[in-house]
C-alpha cells in the first residue's frame, strides 16, 4: 500500500509560538506614493461566495469564488505626529474628539497646540486614528486606536492633514477596486493542542504501547545536551498569533448590504469591501489593511462579478 504524503507543517520562522499581545496588529512597513493614508482598519464580517465570469482566451468560465467581507466604518483623526529620525518631535490633537474615546484613554481638558505652531523640523508626518464601532451592529462601542503613515512628500502630507483633520476618512478614499493589499490580523485561538494538530505529526501504529498521538522514537530530537531540541514537535498553545497575508485582491467595494443580517455578526450598515479568498481571524475581529509591499503589477485576469451569495 502506498504511503500517503503528509509533510510536516508549522513554519520554524515563527518562534516562539506565543500569543499576540493585543487584537489590533502592528504594522512595521508602509508603502505608497500618494498623499493619503496608507492603511485602514475594518471589522471582519465573515465569508461568502460570489458568482463570477472569468475570460480566458475565447472561453468565458462561470464559477464560484470564495470571498471575505470586511465592514469599514469611517475613521477619524485623533492626533497628528511629526517625526524626525524615527522619534516623535511634536503631537497635535484634533480639536474635535468623540466622547467614546474616554473608555479607551483619558482625554485632556484643554489643549492649545495647533498645526500652525509646528516648526519645519521633521522628516515625516503620521496620523493617529480611531475607528467608530458604534456605527456597526456588532455591539462594540470602544474605539480602536492605531497609527497610519501618509504617502507623498512632507509638504503634501502637511497639506492633506490641514484639509482632513476634522473630517471622516472613508475606505474609498484610501483604496480602490481590483488592487492588491496586505492583510494584518490575529488568527483564531485554538487553545492547548497536541503535536498531531499543531505540527501535522503522523499517527503511530495502533500497536504502540505509549499512545498514538505523540512523537515517535525515530522522529525525536538529539538529547545528549540534556534537553529536547526546539525543532522537535511539542504540544502547546496554538493560534491567536499575529500574521500578515500578502497580495489579497479587493474584488469590490460596496456601500451597504440589503440583508437582514449575517449570522454571528449582524447587519452591515457601512461601506464594506470584498476580498478574494479567506483571511485570518474570527468574526468581529479588527483587520488592518495596507498597501501591498510585494504588489503584483495587476491581476492576471479580470473577473466580472454577478451575484453575492451569503
Amino acid at each position: 500500500m502506498v504511503k500517503k504524503a503528509n509533510p510536516r507543517h508549522g513554519s520554524m520562522q515563527f518562534w516562539p509560538r506565543k500569543r499576540a499581545k493585543k487584537l489590533l496588529t502592528r504594522v512595521r512597513t508602509w508603502t505608497g506614493k500618494q498623499a493619503k493614508p496608507l492603511g485602514f482598519v475594518g471589522y471582519k464580517v465573515g465569508m461568502a461566495h460570489m458568482m463570477g465570469a472569468e475570460q480566458k482566451g475565447k472561453l468565458t468560465l462561470q464559477h464560484s469564488i470564495p470571498v471575505t467581507l470586511i465592514e469599514c466604518p469611517p475613521i477619524k483623526i485623533f492626533s497628528v505626529r511629526f517625526y524626525q529620525k524615527n522619534s516623535i518631535q511634536t503631537e497635535i490633537l484634533s480639536p474635535k474628539l468623540d466622547q467614546d474615546l474616554k473608555k479607551r484613554l483619558p482625554l485632556p481638558k484643554e489643549y492649545s497646540k495647533k498645526l500652525d505652531d509646528v516648526k519645519d523640523v521633521y522628516d515625516q508626518i503620521r496620523i493617529l486614528t480611531y475607528t467608530q464601532p458604534k456605527l456597526t451592529s456588532m455591539g462594540k462601542k470602544v474605539p480602536d486606536i492605531f497609527e497610519v503613515a501618509l504617502g507623498g512628500s512632507k509638504e503634501e502630507q502637511l497639506t492633506w492633514v490641514k484639509e482632513n483633520l476634522e473630517k471622516e476618512i472613508n475606505v474609498k478614499d484610501v483604496f480602490e477596486e481590483n488592487i492588491f493589499v496586505d492583510i494584518h490580523a490575529v488568527t483564531k485561538g485554538k487553545g492547548y493542542q497536541g503535536v498531531v494538530k499543531r505540527f501535522g505529526v503522523n499517527l503511530k501504529s495502533h500497536r504502540s504501547e505509549k499512545g498514538q498521538r505523540g512523537v515517535g522514537a525515530r522522529s525525536g530530537g538529539w538529547k545528549a545536551q540534556a534537553h529536547m531540541m526546539y525543532r522537535v514537535a511539542q504540544p502547546g498553545k496554538m493560534g491567536f498569533h499575529q500574521r500578515t497575508e500578502y497580495n489579497k485582491q479587493i474584488l469590490k467595494m460596496e456601500d451597504t448590504l440589503p440583508e437582514e443580517g449575517i449570522r454571528h455578526y449582524g447587519k452591515i450598515k457601512n461601506n464594506f469591501i470584498i476580498i478574494k479568498g479567506s483571511i485570518a481571524g474570527s468574526k468581529k475581529r479588527p483587520i488592518t489593511i495596507t498597501n501591498a509591499i510585494r504588489a503584483k503589477r495587476k491581476p492576471s485576469t479580470k473577473i466580472e462579478l454577478k451575484k453575492l451569495i451569503l
